[in-house]
């Protein structure tokens, strides 16, 4: 018994590990098995394993009675199932697609409003929307443009700064 309490209290410490040393166990073999096991080999799910294995032997050796092979054939059951989870849960969230961050040359085309005055081939701060959100930027303009006034963005600086033109009316 206490040997299947030993492996599952391991196999929780091993989770921990994982959380805090994400990817050491792929790290470990220089590259050798990307994409070999398509990440059944990850901590994760070698902790998951571990730790059932361990809880479901001791849980089959203490609740049933049953001798020590069959408590460990129970422990393998639960820790295969748990691995399997373990694997799907991060496949799954491996894969989640999310958009594309936004750059600098997506602000091209839009409007904002100066925030601080921009001087002539000077640098000024304007407000402009980028997915819904505010952004405040660096910019820069060839002629003075006052606080408060509408801007158009002609080009992308730099990821912080915006070359700008004023709307005229």
């Amino acid at each position: 018994m206490n040997v299947f309490l030993g492996l599952g209290v391991a196999g929780i410490v091993l989770l921990a590990l994982s959380l805090i040393f994400d990817g050491i166990l792929e790290g470990l073999f220089g590259g050798v098995l990307d994409g070999l096991f398509d990440g059944l080999l990850s901590l994760p799910v070698v902790a998951g394993f571990l730790s059932m294995f361990g809880f479901g032997g001791a849980i089959g050796l203490g609740a049933t009675g049953l001798g020590a092979g069959a408590a460990t054939g129970v422990g393998v059951a639960a820790g295969v199932a748990a691995g399997w989870l373990a694997w799907r849960f991060s496949r799954a969230l491996m894969r989640d697609q999310t958009h594309a961050t936004p750059r600098g040359t997506d602000l091209v085309g839009t409007s904002g409003s100066v925030v601080t005055a921009i001087p002539a081939d000077g640098y000024g701060e304007v407000m402009v929307r980028l997915g819904g959100q505010p952004v405040k930027l660096a910019a820069k303009s060839a002629v003075p443009v006052a606080r408060g006034a509408e801007i158009w963005v002609e080009a992308s600086l730099s990821s912080t700064s915006v070359a700008v033109r004023p709307v005229e009316r």
